[in-house]
C-alpha cells in the first residue's frame, strides 16, 4: 500500500498537487529553520551588547560549512536514492543511504575534531579580534565541538527520508528540533535565565540538533519494513556505482557550499574593518533575507525526489511541468518579498537591536540584498534540476560562476568603489548574470529530452 502511494505521487497525481505535497512541508520546515536562526540572533540582540552579536554573526560560516558535509551525503545520496527508484532498483537505493548516513556520521565527529585542535588560528580567520575572539569560540564551542555530528546528522536524515517522498516526516523531525531551540534561547540565553549570552544560543542548538537525530532515529524504528531508508551497517559500502552516484552530485553540491563559506567569510571580513556595529548590522541583515533564501531553497529542494524520479524513469513532460510551476510559484513571491523588504527595511533592522547605529546600517545593507531574490530562485532551481538529473558537473559550473567569477570580484570592486555599503550589492550582479545563464541551460535541458517525453 505504501509502495503505491509513493508511485501515485511521483507518477500519477497532477503536478501542482505534487509539487505542494512535497514542497510545502519542506518550506515549512526550512522557514522554522531560518526562524530559530533568527531567534539566536535576537534574544542575542535583546542584550544590546554589539559584541555578542558579532560573535554569532562571526561563527556563521563554520556553521554554513556544515552544508558541505550536507550536501555531499544528503543531496548525493537522495538523488542517486529518487533516481533509483525511478528505475524501481530498490538494493541501491537501501544502500544509498546506508552510505550517506554513516558518511555522513564520521564526517561530524572528524568535523569537531578538526575545529577543537585548530580554534584559534580558525578564530582569526573568521575575522575575530581580541573584543570578539572569546564569546565567538564559546558559541562555536557547543555548536561544533560538541555539535558538528547531530547537526550534520539531522540535515542528511532528513535528505534521505524525502527522497521517497515522506517530505511531512522529513520536515517534522527537522522542525522538532528547531523549535525546542526557539524554546531553550531566551532561557539559555538571557539575564533571568542562565545568562550564557552567544555561548547559551550555542547550547541551545546543540541540545535542539540531538532531538531531532532522536526523532529520525525513532521514525525509522518505527517504519521498518515499510521504507527503503536504511542504516544498517550490512548495507554500507564502498561499490563503485553507488561512490561513484552519490560524489558525482554530492561533491559540485558541497564545493558549492564551501564557496559560499569563502564568500561569506570575504564579506564578513571586509564588514569587520568597519567596527562591531557593522559586523551585527550585516549579520542581522543575512538573517532576515534568508527567510525568502530558504523558501526558494525549500522549493527547489522539495521537488528534487519528483524530478529525479521522472527524470529516471523517462518521463520528461512531467519534469518540465514540475519545474516550471515551482518557477512561476517562487519568482512571483520572491519579487513581492524584494519590494517589502526594501520599503520596510529599517523597521525589519530595528526589531533585531534598538541601536541607532546598527538600523542605519542595516537598512542600507537590506535594501541592497533584497535585490537579488528573484534571480536567486532560477540559480537555486537550476541548481536543483542539476542535482536532481544527477548532473552534478553543470551544477559545480554555476557554483564557481555564482562565488569564484562573479560575487567575489565584486565584493572587492564594489567596496573600492563604495566602501561598505557596495558590499550589499555583490550578491544582486552574481544572481543577475546567473538568472540569464540558467535560463538558458534549462531550455537547453528540455530541448534535449523531447525524445524522452512519456505521454
Amino acid at each position: 500500500m505504501e509502495d503505491m502511494q509513493k508511485t501515485q505521487l511521483f507518477e500519477k497525481i497532477p503536478v501542482p498537487k505534487a509539487v505542494m505535497k512535497l514542497a510545502v512541508p519542506t518550506i515549512i520546515s526550512s522557514l522554522v529553520m531560518v526562524i530559530y536562526n533568527l531567534a539566536d540572533t535576537y534574544f542575542v540582540g535583546i542584550l544590546n551588547d554589539p559584541v555578542q552579536n558579532a560573535a554569532v554573526t562571526l561563527a556563521a560560516p563554520v556553521l554554513l560549512a556544515f552544508n558541505a558535509v550536507n550536501n555531499l551525503f544528503g543531496v548525493g545520496s537522495s538523488s542517486m536514492m529518487s533516481r533509483a527508484l525511478g528505475r524501481k532498483d530498490y538494493d541501491t537505493v537501501r544502500r544509498s543511504s546506508a552510505f550517506g548516513f554513516y558518511c555522513a556520521l564520521v564526517s561530524g565527529i572528524l568535523f569537531s575534531v578538526f575545529f577543537t585542535l585548530f580554534q584559534k588560528p580558525l578564530l582569526l580567520l573568521l575575522g575575530a579580534d581580541s573584543g570578539t575572539a572569546a564569546a565567538t569560540g564559546e558559541y562555536l564551542k557547543w555548536t561544533v565541538s560538541f555539535g558538528a555530528a547531530p547537526a550534520i546528522l539531522n540535515v542528511v536524515m532528513a535528505y534521505l527520508v524525502r527522497a521517497e517522498g515522506a517530505s511531512l516526516h522529513a520536515s517534522l523531525g527537522t522542525m522538532s528540533g528547531c523549535l525546542l531551540n526557539i524554546v531553550l534561547d531566551p532561557v539559555f540565553i538571557l539575564p533571568w535565565g542562565l545568562n550564557m549570552g552567544a555561548a547559551g544560543a550555542g547550547l541551545a542548538t546543540f541540545l535542539s540538533n540531538c532531538v531531532a537525530c532522536a526523532y529520525f532515529f525513532i521514525l525509522l524504528f518505527i517504519k521498518r519494513g515499510k521504507t527503503y531508508v536504511c542504516v544498517s551497517p550490512a548495507k554500507f559500502s564502498f561499490q563503485k556505482p553507488i561512490l561513484l552516484g552519490v560524489c558525482g552530485v554530492g561533491i559540485p553540491a558541497a564545493i558549492q557550499n564551501l564557496l559560499n563559506v569563502t564568500g561569506m567569510t570575504v564579506l564578513n571580513n571586509f564588514t569587520a574593518s568597519f567596527g562591531a556595529d557593522a559586523v551585527a548590522a550585516m549579520g542581522i541583515v543575512q538573517k532576515i533575507n534568508m527567510v525568502p533564501m530558504n523558501i526558494a531553497m525549500g522549493f527547489s529542494q522539495g521537488i528534487m525526489p519528483l524530478v529525479s524520479y521522472n527524470y529516471a524513469s523517462g518521463n520528461g513532460r512531467r519534469m518540465k511541468q514540475t519545474v516550471f510551476f515551482a518557477l512561476k510559484v517562487i519568482i512571483a513571491f520572491l519579487s513581492v518579498t524584494t519590494l517589502g523588504f526594501y520599503l520596510g527595511a529599517g523597521g525589519l533592522t530595528r526589531m533585531f537591536m534598538k541601536n541607532e547605529a546598527i538600523v542605519f546600517y542595516g537598512t542600507r545593507f537590506l535594501r541592497g540584498f533584497c535585490l537579488a531574490l528573484p534571480f536567486l530562485a532560477l540559480d537555486f532551481l537550476a541548481v536543483g534540476v542539476f542535482q536532481a538529473c544527477g548532473m552534478g558537473k553543470k551544477a559545480l559550473v554555476f557554483a564557481v560562476l555564482r562565488k569564484i567569477i562573479l560575487e567575489i570580484p565584486a565584493l572587492y570592486l564594489l567596496n573600492y568603489l563604495s566602501p561598505l555599503y557596495g558590499l550589499a550589492y555583490a550578491q544582486f550582479c552574481a544572481e543577475f548574470v546567473l538568472a540569464i545563464a540558467a535560463v538558458l541551460v534549462l531550455l537547453g535541458l528540455f530541448r534535449k529530452m523531447r525524445t524522452m517525453t512519456v505521454d
